[in-house]
């Protein structure tokens, strides 16, 4: 404490408003235009069914793994992705691999495989 409040005197303010500057701003109380997309136009649809759509088209060109659902496909929960789409009638399997992620460290990743796509909407 004693340092914020010295940092405070340096730039004029007193020891308690130097402390209090430093609080953030709670979340709710952040102007809506900086905190609120301004449409799903804006930032691409995002849905889980969009989300859906593209694991299935990334996986028509060959495996993929969550790694790379989530790097190419802006997909965070690949694996609620597949489920979805497994429950929709389409045959994925799930194959274990080791993969580096982009800072280098080796992790033992699911690999998705489509096998078949019979009927389910994506």
């Amino acid at each position: 404490m004693a340092r914020s409040a010295a940092a405070g005197q340096r730039n004029g303010l007193s020891g308690e408003t130097a402390m209090n500057e430093k609080k953030a701003t709670p979340i709710d109380e952040a102007a809506p235009e900086e905190s609120q997309p301004q449409s799903k136009a804006s930032i691409g649809d995002n849905s889980a069914a969009a989300q859906r759509r593209k694991a299935l088209d990334l996986l028509r060109s060959g495996p993929k793994s969550t790694l790379q659902l989530r790097r190419d496909g802006d997909i965070l929960a690949p694996a609620a992705r597949i489920l979805e789409l497994r429950r929709r009638g389409v045959e994925i399997i799930t194959q274990w691999a080791h993969q580096a992620t982009d800072c280098g460290r080796l992790h033992r990743v699911a690999l998705y495989v489509l096998l078949r796509e019979t009927g389910g909407q994506a």
